[in-house]
This record gives C-alpha cells, structure tokens and sequence, in this order.
C-alpha cells in the first residue's frame, strides 16, 4: 500500500472498501489508480481524513470520483465525519498506479 496513515489497520480497511470505487475514464479503483495519498482516522472524534488526488486538474468526473470516495468512506464507517483534502501537490503521475493496476491496462 502506498498510503500515508496513521493507523495502518484502519487504512487497510478503508483502501478495501475504496477498492470498489472506480474512475469512470479507466475503470481502475481510486487505490489501483494511486489516486489516494493519505488515509487518517481520530477514533475518539470519529473523523476520518482523507487526501487524494485526480489524474488531472481538470478532470471532469472529479466532483463524482470525490463524492464517490466520501460515500463509500461513509457507509463502511456510519457515524464518522469525512474530510476529503483534493491535492495537486504532488502531482499523479502514471508511476503511482498499482501493479495490479499496470496489469489490468496492459502496461
């Protein structure tokens, strides 16, 4: 996993459910597209921090990836509020699509 965290359990669980959101363009999950830099939780405060990226500035699915990421978020973990940070810095790069994901696009 290339995700920063600070509770490695709760990331886990979190790409696995993010694993079944997809990028409409490609149709590779926001975890096998590297799409997602950072997965935090505070449990006390039942938040959940969230920082990712799009392929582009541009992109025009991205308010529906973004949304789709809180959704899921949201549903595996009732209760919690969801922060999503949209990043450019660092920009992706086809580097951070997961090996699975090369595989799936043929690269």
């Amino acid at each position: 996993m290339n995700i920063i965290t600070n509770d490695i359990e709760f990331a886990t669980m979190a790409s696995k459910v993010l694993e079944m959101v997809p990028d409409p363009e490609t149709g590779l999950s926001v975890i096998d597209l590297g799409l997602i830099y950072q997965l935090d939780v505070d449990k006390a405060a039942k938040m959940i921090f969230c920082s990712m990226t799009l392929t582009t500035r541009f992109c025009p699915m991205g308010e529906a990836i973004i949304e789709a990421v809180e959704r899921a978020l949201k549903i595996k973990f009732p209760g919690h509020e969801i922060k999503i940070n949209l990043t450019f810095d660092p920009p992706w790069t086809s580097d951070r699509i997961s090996p699975k994901g090369k595989t799936i696009l043929n690269q």
